[in-house]
């Protein structure tokens, strides 16, 4: 039975897909498009490369010098090329951001248990809270991350909720759901490897209520013997105020306008994270990471793309954005901050091509030499335009084992998604030698492939900027549904 259910969406995906394409009128490339793919060379891909991966640059990590150099160099070919400038200071669209430094000495957690009592050490737990707490035997109710939408203010409302929370992005959620009842910390009992510094945008949601996770003490024994509900148990707590610094990082945007007075005031986003690891210390001491695939490759992509569309005229329909993002690597920072903050009205924004890993072609699966595929691939019929844009390029567009389905909430493309934009990440090879490895340098990549892919991806925005209807969601496909209705 569960194999039967499955062919049939897998069916009725694909017939999706398969009738928006063949609904698609017959496309032509015109000989004014082909003087603009051209545009798009190896050497030139190769130049913008060196410099965005040079060991200058540091790595790119968020915040840094070496990022704010990459931005200023991304900026300086947007305006070569002539784009308009679509940020709050020229190109830069400027957050203002905090990292957030937790303190831990002074830390106290004891767990009393009727006349016995038991302690968690600051070795013993990982803390997110932004704020000092100060907490007296403050009652203790347990349950399950499958029970929390069952829950109400009165039954955790000033209590400690003990709860084990999954190892994924499923567990913030979790927490944001619990902290709108208003308790007095959360417990998790499931170890979180977080860091000690992290980033925030202080003008996002964030969480109000102390998360700390617990491993290998006797207060995590008893409350993962206690049963769900009211307990016995009381905790105290004492978490210390973080340290704050405040720095500003950017966004880079700008904006080829539309030709259509009915269709300019739409917009098409061709996207990618100009950010990387940075310089990161190991037994060796301060090692660089100079993420020339991840994503250099998209950064440089979005510079060539959007320089060759500057020459197209007549120009495209819609508005096309490139836009590179700062903080991917540290939680989708930049493209989360844009959403928040959107320069062009997201209800207008109808797709969103997003670039990663475009230049190695050694991927751990084989060498993919004129390919390409995309996250999602049956989620929209994006995927159609894609295969229509390869197949007058010559790249072949696949659908990858499993159709990029565990990629999808990877990268920014994402938060687009969760807010109804139909919106993919489009790469060369998934896994690869190298990934987040210091070895991952600009003389590893297949600059001839990949403007052969950015040639492919130049005329895929042309072609979702041309066309009547905005890209939809497949309906078929009920993993769609979050996205679907995200816009709401």
């Amino acid at each position: 039975m569960r194999t039967r259910r499955a062919f049939l969406t897998v069916f009725l995906c694909a017939l999706s897909v398969f009738a928006l394409l063949a609904a698609s009128p017959p496309f032509a490339v015109t000989p004014e498009i082909q003087r603009a793919l051209d545009h798009i060379s190896a050497g030139s891909l190769r130049g913008h490369l060196s410099f965005v991966a040079s060991d200058l640059l540091e790595g790119r990590g968020t915040p840094s010098r070496g990022l704010d150099l990459a931005a200023a160099y991304v900026a300086a070919q947007f305006r070569a090329a002539g784009l308009e400038p679509a940020g709050d200071d020229g190109y830069y669209q400027t957050a203002r951001m905090q990292s957030i430094r937790q303190n831990l000495e002074g830390f106290d957690l004891t767990l009393e248990n009727g006349p016995q009592s038991a302690h968690a050490s600051a070795s013993q737990a990982a803390v997110r809270s932004l704020r000092q707490a100060n907490l007296v035997q403050v009652p203790v109710f347990r349950t399950d991350a499958s029970a929390v939408g069952l829950l109400r203010p009165a039954d955790v409302a000033g209590k400690a909720v003990a709860i084990a929370l999954p190892p994924d992005e499923t567990a913030e959620e979790t927490v944001r759901l619990l902290a709108a009842l208003k308790p007095a910390v959360v417990l998790d009992l499931a170890w979180k490897e977080w860091p000690a510094e992290w980033l925030m945008d202080p003008s996002a949601p964030h969480l109000e209520v102390p998360w700390i996770a617990l491993r290998d003490s006797g207060v995590l024994r008893w409350l993962r013997a206690a049963r769900p509900g009211p307990t016995a148990l009381r905790v105290s707590l004492r978490v210390p105020a973080p340290s704050v610094t405040p720095f500003i990082a950017r966004n880079v945007i700008a904006l080829l306008r539309g030709s259509d007075p009915a269709l300019q005031s739409t917009y098409v986003l061709v996207t990618a994270h100009y950010d990387h690891l940075g310089i990161r210390r190991d037994e060796r001491g301060g090692v660089l990471y100079p993420g020339a695939n991840d994503d250099g490759s998209g950064t440089v992509s979005v510079i060539e793309i959007g320089q060759a569309l500057a020459t197209l005229r007549p120009r495209p329909r819609r508005s096309i954005v490139f836009m590179t993002f700062f903080g991917e690597e540290e939680g989708s920072l930049g493209s989360l901050y844009y959403i928040h903050h959107p320069v062009f009205p997201l209800a207008k924004t109808v797709a969103d091509l997003n670039l990663e890993q475009l230049g190695r072609t050694d991927s751990s699966a084989g060498t993919e030499t004129g390919n390409a595929t995309l996250t999602g691939y049956d989620f929209s019929d994006l995927s159609a335009t894609l295969r229509q844009a390869g197949r007058l390029t010559g790249v072949k567009v696949y659908r990858s084992p499993e159709g990029g389905e565990p990629y999808f909430n990877r990268s920014d493309n994402l938060t687009f998604a969760q807010h109804g934009i139909p919106a993919h990440t489009i790469v060369v090879a998934y896994e690869y030698p190298d990934y987040h490895a210091p070895g991952d340098t600009w003389q590893k990549i297949d600059y001839r492939n990949m403007a052969t892919v950015d040639r492919m991806l130049a005329l895929a925005a042309i072609l979702v900027a041309d066309q009547p209807e905005p890209p939809h969601w497949n309906a078929a496909n009920p993993k769609t549904a979050p996205y679907r209705h995200g816009g709401d």
